[in-house]
């Protein structure tokens, strides 16, 4: 019998994320471990990010965690994309982003930023073919944006 992929959210422990994302480590571009302490940086998504998660049985596959909390702007900040690497390129990131952005418009959110390397060019696709757009640049980062229309495009969906 073929296990079905489950998503949910906020399910994962502090320690379920540290694990899943040393494990994507080197499918981060620089690696996560070169730009943060990875056990602090899921301790603090633990708490304080909301978090769109797919789980093959008691396995965390795939991982997308976003701030959501900002009303007075109304600007939500995507902190983290990953996959384990056997299970990219079958759709997940997608299911994911979709899950995140249906989210942010149901709390309110009229925009989503977030950070990617100049040169991680699959996440870059990603992201485009999910509605963002470059905003910016700095350093070796780019920004890039979506804009959430009134009436929810992504929440029609959910």
């Amino acid at each position: 019998m073929k296990t079905q992929i489950q998503y949910r959210t906020d399910k994962a422990s502090a320690s379920k994320l540290a694990e899943h994302l040393q494990q994507c480590d080197a499918d981060f571009v620089p690696p996560l471990s070169e730009r943060i302490a990875i056990v602090g940086y899921a301790n603090k998504l633990s708490v304080k990010a909301t978090r769109f998660e797919a789980w093959l049985e008691d396995k965390l596959i795939g991982l997308v965690a976003a701030y959501c909390n900002d009303q007075e702007s109304r600007h939500a900040f995507i902190s983290s994309v990953s996959v384990l690497h056997t299970w990219q390129g079958k759709g997940i990131a997608d299911s994911l982003l979709k899950l995140c952005l249906a989210h942010a418009e149901k709390t309110g959110m009229r925009r989503i930023d977030l950070e990617v390397a100049a040169d991680n060019k699959a996440a870059i696709a990603l992201y485009k073919r999910n509605g963002f757009s470059t905003n910016g640049a700095h350093e070796r980062f780019i920004t890039m944006t979506v804009t959430l229309q009134d009436g929810g495009q992504y929440g029609k969906q959910a």
